[in-house]
């Protein structure tokens, strides 16, 4: 995705973006949009930035026992997500990490 895209990151959208799309869990995901679905339980290192700047991304794991985000790639915090519950993780580009943060 190019920087030129970034509204698909917006809090804001409208119809004219595209839905939250469903990927699979891996080492490396890439998500495209600020809400994005994960299936699978394979655990997730590294997240491919969709824009250079700042920006928020909220996952949410529907397997049952969903993989962990682990801290051997662009990840600064580990965390363990709960099925079907939605977090947010937040991207610092000046360390180029993406920070968890639990969503109630």
């Amino acid at each position: 995705m190019s920087d030129l895209l970034h509204q698909d990151l917006d809090t804001a959208q409208s119809n004219l973006q595209q839905s939250p799309p469903t990927i699979a869990s891996a080492a490396t995901i890439a998500p495209t949009t600020r809400l994005t679905f994960v299936t699978g339980t394979v655990a997730v290192a590294t997240i491919t930035a969709p824009v250079t700047g700042y920006h928020e991304l909220v996952l949410i794991f529907t397997d049952a026992n969903p993989a962990a985000l682990v801290t051997t790639g662009n990840i600064k915090t580990a965390y363990t997500p709960l099925q079907n519950k939605s977090f947010s993780l937040h991207y610092d580009p000046t360390t180029a990490k993406y920070w968890t943060e639990a969503v109630s």
